[in-house]
């Protein structure tokens, strides 16, 4: 039985068939209305059944055209408004307003959203010589598009944490899988390593053909060994360096990224100590991924916030400190951003500090060893 009616859930949530039978269930009132009114030759009602009837067909395409559906049913609209026989939107209407705000974005929805209104306003307070009608259109139009608005956020930010829980878990198997091969694999070839070069050692002269053999296998290993480490680093950098070699991002895209804070309504800063210098492109990768976490950090999390970015440069490392003062918002979903400049920092031979300051704000600071990188 719970199959069944779940067999039946999945099938009306179909796209098609969740507007078919909306359409349907939503005439069905109008269309008893007409068969009980045009025998008794209530012609006012029957105006106002059909302008109701006439706007429905339209819906069915509310998710691939929102816009178009909701120009010709505001058009529907006016027209009755103008008549008389309506004083604002109707049902039709209310559905393809929220599919504006559920099915476009931006602009798109902002310029819709003013252009029905003014129609609605004008046929109102001009044609309709109806006063306050504004007021009646401002709400019959602005609380449909932001229902829409409201699901289309809630469904992006479910899917972002969709999608965010899967890279989690596909950086975890990542990690596991690196131990596994270091736990299992690496300690196997560096007994062989050994075994074979003792063996080699301990080759009495002569045995030329032999010690070629050890040699030849002592250099197989070890060139194993270096493999295996080049695939822990590319499993423990989520995929190597291919997502940040292909962004080109770095220690000289700072300055711009400061400036994309500041637009974004965060004020901040940039301090560059030393003499720079080109740096490893694992380690110019974490400096700049570090710097845009930690603000997009401050963003989220902390209210009248200002921050500064500290760049370092030694003679053999690099630091990068990011601070703010700002006030930290309670109640907030913690993320995988400080553990991402933790496995960063780490695949560099460095170290990261995070945490309140006792002044007030928060503290991220990385310093990475220049000469410990690969």
């Amino acid at each position: 039985m719970r199959r069944t009616f779940l067999k039946i859930v999945r099938y009306f949530r179909r796209p098609r068939v969740f507007d078919t039978t909306l359409v349907i269930v939503l005439s069905l009132p109008a269309l008893f209305a007409l068969v009980y009114l045009l025998p008794r030759g209530a012609m006012e009602s029957v105006r106002g059944a059909a302008f109701y009837l006439a706007g429905m067909p339209f819906l069915l395409m509310r998710r691939a055209r929102p816009r178009v559906t909701v120009a010709l049913v505001t058009a529907i609209d006016v027209v009755s408004i103008a008549t008389g026989t309506a004083f604002n939107s109707n049902v039709a209407s209310s559905v393809a307003l929220y599919s504006v705000g559920r099915y476009t974005a931006g602009r798109t929805t902002a310029i819709t959203t003013a252009a029905v209104f003014a129609a609605y306003a004008t046929a109102a307070e001009v044609i309709r010589q109806f006063t306050g009608g504004w007021v009646i259109s401002l709400f019959s139009v602005g609380v449909p598009v932001g229902v829409g608005l409201i699901v289309r956020l809630r469904a992006e930010l479910a899917e972002r944490g969709r999608r965010e829980a899967a890279d989690a878990a596909v950086r975890a198997e990542r990690r596991r899988i690196a131990r596994e091969l270091h736990d299992v694999v690496a300690h196997h070839i560096t007994v062989i390593n050994a075994l074979v070069g003792g063996a080699r050692a301990t080759l009495p002269p002569g045995q030329e053909v032999t010690r070629n053999a050890l040699e030849s296998a002592e250099q197989t290993a070890r060139q194993a060994m270096s493999e295996m480490r080049r695939l822990l680093d590319v499993l423990r950098a989520d995929g190597g360096e291919g997502p940040d070699a292909a962004t080109g991002v770095g220690a000289d895209r700072l300055p711009s990224l400061i400036k994309e804070a500041k637009s974004a309504g965060l004020p901040a800063s940039l301090t560059v100590t030393g003499e720079p210098v080109a740096l490893p492109a694992t380690v110019d990768h974490a400096v700049y991924r570090i710097v845009q976490e930690a603000l997009t950090n401050t963003r989220k999390h902390a209210t009248s916030a200002r921050a500064s970015v500290r760049l370092a440069y030694e003679d053999r490392a690099v630091e990068v400190e990011v601070v703010d003062d700002g006030l930290a918002v309670s109640g907030g979903t913690p993320g995988f951003g400080l553990g991402g400049m933790a496995e960063r920092v780490a695949l560099c031979g460095g170290q990261l500090s995070t945490g309140p300051r006792p002044e007030g704000g928060f503290r991220v600071h990385a310093r990475i060893p220049l000469e410990a990188t690969r």
